[in-house]
């Protein structure tokens, strides 16, 4: 397997695991609980997320209301907030210097040397990104 396609290959992988990271900040399934009445049909599933909290009835309706104030939440969720947007931001930095760097573009094509540094700290900014996901990860055990 030739070095370009083995760097493209990373690369996809890169920019997979980014849009995963970017679905799982979006979506409102952080925790999730239910709750059922006397009757099944008032069962109520809850389901809480960074920037949101939503409620699905058993008929079908779904409300969901974004938090209201972020002062209002708790030290954890605002932590991972931050470091969900510093991972995505680090990981869109990512995507842009390691297109810069690599093999098959026409950027910088006049220095190889400049060019696989490039791509190296492409690479170190898709490590950093991915470095956040443990530490979400441990805050949202103590909060959830």
């Amino acid at each position: 397997m030739g070095g370009g396609l083995r760097e493209l290959s990373g690369y996809l992988a890169a920019l997979g695991g980014w849009v995963a990271a970017l679905a799982a900040a979006a979506l409102p399934q952080w925790r999730q609980s239910s709750y059922a009445g006397d009757a099944i049909i008032t069962a109520v599933g809850l389901h809480e997320g960074l920037w949101m909290s939503c409620a699905a009835q058993s008929t079908g309706q779904v409300q969901c209301r974004l938090h209201d104030s972020l002062l209002s939440l708790d030290v954890h969720i605002q932590t991972s907030r931050a470091l969900m947007v510093i991972s995505l931001l680090l990981g869109f930095f990512g995507i842009i210097v390691s297109v810069v760097g690599m093999k098959c573009t026409k950027v910088g094509e006049e220095d190889p040397v400049t060019k696989s540094r490039i791509a190296v700290a492409g690479g170190v900014l898709f490590v950093l990104s991915g470095k956040a996901a443990p530490a979400i990860a441990l805050l949202m055990q103590k909060t959830f």
